[in-house]
Formats: structure tokens, sequence, C-alpha cells
């Protein structure tokens, strides 16, 4: 008889959480909620540039008249079972927020969660690894962080950036007439949903890791661009959502043509398979009243279009003469897929989508 102990089984990252990636966000509806409950407890400062009243992607403080500080902090559930990918994702993830504000970053603490005794501590160094990679990309380092036993494994950054006051795009500034231009393919929500399922293949696995560890470096470019007037990131919200922010914080209505938003190669078969989120339901469920869908859009256009996306691309509005400058930046840093996708009007906030 063997008595030899039986090893034990190391489970798969995307077991252990409930939702993945920035699909863990609370749904936007629930979210909005809970922040009206809560008011200030003190006066704004007056160097605050950028809080919370325009849900924008940081918050911007300034320094003196040649730098602004830019904070953001951003943290999630495993999307992917590889623990380096992981890490690499989540640090892409949250290092964006700070090129989507238009500036550089310059330095990051870790937020670490992890079920010890559950995961086998190389699992959780290969995470920190994963992170410390694309925090070295990025020119940046890791200075500290805070790390707590949890019952999910949790992984992200605190991310600090700076950039001239004048440079800051915010996501409520943009202008009637504006066009619309998104810097990566939808598409990582569905593809997730698909790798739980053991339905997405190594080459559609590779291409999601090459969208979601992409930096979205021609931010701080951008920002130096007169014509860019609104910046943001597309995150856990989708397309849509974050769309609606830069409708509602500028007073304007988006038109969106379905046929030019780009997808990462492949989602669409997948989506149609049935490799949908639950958190693409939450999103229309708590905005979906402020969108208008055209009768003859593809029957997955309201699940692409609310896919939650994490390390999403950034979502430029422009002058229609900066637009050839904002792609030939997008193109010359790596972001082949970018592409015009619709065009700011004056009209109640929200978003028209076209076929």
């Amino acid at each position: 008889m063997n008595s030899d102990p039986v090893a034990p089984v190391t489970p798969r990252l995307t077991a252990l959480s409930h939702g993945g990636g920035c699909g863990c966000k609370i749904a936007p509806g629930v979210l909005s909620d809970i922040l009206k409950k809560n008011a200030p407890l003190l006066p704004r400062p007056q160097a605050l540039l950028v809080g919370n009243e325009s849900s924008d992607d940081a918050a911007v403080y300034l320094l003196n008249p040649e730098q602004a500080l830019i904070a953001t902090t951003d943290f999630f559930m495993p999307i992917v079972d590889d623990p380096f990918d992981f890490g690499r994702i989540a640090a892409t993830n949250a290092i964006s927020d700070i090129y989507a504000m238009g500036g550089t970053p310059i330095m990051a603490l870790a937020l670490v969660g992890m079920p010890i005794g559950t995961i086998p501590l190389e699992t959780i160094a290969d995470i920190l690894r994963g992170g410390e990679t694309i925090c070295a990309q990025a020119g940046i380092p890791i200075a500290g962080g805070h790390s707590i036993d949890s019952v999910e494994a949790i992984y992200g950054l605190v991310a600090m950036g700076l950039a001239h006051p004048s440079h800051i795009r915010r996501n409520d500034s943009a202008q009637i007439g504006d066009v619309i231009v998104l810097g990566k393919p939808l598409g990582v929500g569905i593809q997730s949903a698909a790798l739980k399922s053991d339905a997405l293949d190594a080459a559609g696995y590779a291409r999601m890791i090459a969208h979601t560890t992409q930096l979205n470096t021609p931010g701080k470019s951008l920002a130096q661009l007169p014509g860019v007037h609104a910046l943001t990131d597309v995150t856990g919200f989708g397309l849509l959502g974050h769309l609606l922010e830069v409708c509602r914080g500028s007073g304007l209505r988006a038109e969106v043509h379905f046929a030019d938003v780009p997808l990462i190669e492949g989602v669409a078969e997948l989506a149609s398979s049935g490799h949908t989120t639950g958190a693409s339901r939450r999103n229309w469920a708590g905005y979906g009243a402020e969108v208008a869908l055209a009768a003859d859009l593809p029957p997955l256009a309201q699940t692409l279009l609310t896919d939650p996306q994490t390390s999403g691309g950034l979502l430029v509005a422009c002058s229609p003469e900066q637009v050839g400058e904002v792609l030939r930046i997008f193109r010359n840093e790596g972001f082949a897929q970018a592409a015009v996708i619709g065009i700011l009007k004056p009209g109640t906030p929200g978003i028209d989508v076209r076929a």
C-alpha cells in the first residue's frame, strides 16, 4: 500500500475570485447611490484641481505653478490564472490613470491581499514580480505598500505622477464637435469569461495579454496637444459607461458608430458563443436608460459596448483638426487599432449608438 502523502492541489487564481479584473467594480448605479449618501466633511482645498466631482481617473493637487501631483489607486482580483501575468495586468491598469490625466508616473506603492496558506508563496512572489516588471517598463519604482491575509487574491497599486498644470486633461471638458478616438480595441471581459470556461485558445490568450499589459503611454503626448480637450480610459464600466462620464461632465451628447469601434480579434465569436460577463449586464442596468441603441445594430452590440475592460484604452475627445496628430501619436507608440468612433454634439447628456 502506498502511504506517500498526496500533494496539495493549487487552485486556479480565477477560481478564488468572485469576479476578475475591472469587472470587480461596484456596479455604476450602486456606486452612485453610495456616494450620494456621503457629504464632504471639509471645504475643498483651492489647490485640489481635480477631486471626485466628475468621476475622473485620478485626483490632482497643485504643488506649484509648474507641477501638479496626480494620485490614483486601482486593485482587483485575478483576471487570469498565470500569477506573473496577473501582476502585470494589475500594474498596467493602475498606472493607466496617470497617463489618462496627461501625466508622467513617478512612483508606486503595492496593495497586496493574498490567501496565505491557500496559494503557494511562490505564486504570490510571481504576482509581485509581474507588477514590478511593468513598473520598471514605466520607469518607476515600487517604493513600498501594504499587505494583508485575504480570502481572495487582490493586487494593485497606488500610483503617483506629475504634469504641468496646463497639461492636465479631465474627463469633463469635451467641446461641441469634438471627435471621439478610442486607443485600444474592446473585448477583454469577454475573453476573461471564455478563459474561465477553458474556451480561450493560446492565440486568444496571447492577444488578451498583449492588450492588457500595453501601457497607455500616449496620454502624456496627447495632453500636450491644444486640440485634445478631454481624456479618460475605458475600464470596468465599459466603453459606454466611461463615455457617459465624459458626456455628463461636459453637458454633451455622443454619437457612436458601432461599425467603427475596434474589437479584439475573435471576441465577437466568443460573445456569440455565450461568453459574456455579469458585469456587462450590471453596467447596462446602471446606465442603459441614457443610451439609445439603433434598431439595426447587431444583436451583440450592447454586450460589446458594455463589456468591462481591464487595462483598456484611452478615450480621447479632440477637435477635428487634431485627429490626424492624435492618431499619429497612437500609431507611433504601438496602438495600431486606435480609431475614430464618433462625435460629440449638443443635446441631453447621453449616447446615441448607430450601426
